[in-house]
């Protein structure tokens, strides 16, 4: 099995906007790069992930996919479809906002089971952090990225026939969009500009 680990991201002075109350431009962007690598690395570092991608920004080394523009989730799909082309038999899409993310959560995500599709949502249960998408099963996935992405994710998943595994962990659900989120970054806000 060929797995890939795409990162979807935007480091713009309009990244994390909703942090806006608790943090400057600069320091959103800083935010969004720190966390960024901490994705990078954990899926680097996970043993049955044999590529990193990032999918509108090239940061430190990783692959990076064209962005055909349109969103998200046109993104994902163009995405999965160069990952399909290189010869990815599972791709995992995983959010840059993921500070606790661990090379274990990347492993239990690639290692789903051939023709399931694994999902993690966030700490609400109704946003989706990651995907696991086997392939070719999963080729024409629609993805659904927004409010409620979480239940439009397992619908896709019945509508293509997939068996669903839930995968629930601090660092797959604990993504980074409000100053309360914040705590979970303590960290890495002390080197920010």
């Amino acid at each position: 099995m060929t797995v890939w680990a795409i990162i979807p991201v935007r480091v713009t002075p309009d990244s994390k906007s909703r942090l806006a109350a608790a943090l400057d431009a600069p320091a959103r962007a800083a935010l969004v790069e720190a966390m960024l690598a901490r994705v990078i690395a954990a899926a680097r570092a996970a043993r049955n992930v044999a590529e990193v991608c990032t999918i509108g920004t090239t940061f430190d080394g990783a692959l990076a996919l064209a962005d055909p523009g349109g969103g998200l989730n046109l993104a994902a799909s163009a995405a999965l479809s160069q990952a399909a082309q290189g010869g990815a038999t599972r791709v995992i899409v995983i959010h840059a906002d993921l500070p606790l993310v661990t090379p274990r959560d990347l492993e239990l995500l690639a290692a789903a089971p051939a023709g399931d599709l694994a999902v993690a949502p966030d700490r609400h249960g109704t946003g989706t952090n990651a995907l696991s998408l086997p392939l070719p099963h999963a080729a024409h996935f629609a993805f659904a990225f927004g409010p409620d992405s979480f239940a439009r994710h397992l619908a896709e998943a019945q509508r293509l026939g997939l068996a669903i595994e839930e995968l629930r962990s601090p660092g797959l659900a604990r993504d980074i969009d409000d100053p309360a989120d914040l705590a979970d970054v303590a960290d890495l806000l002390v080197n920010l500009p």
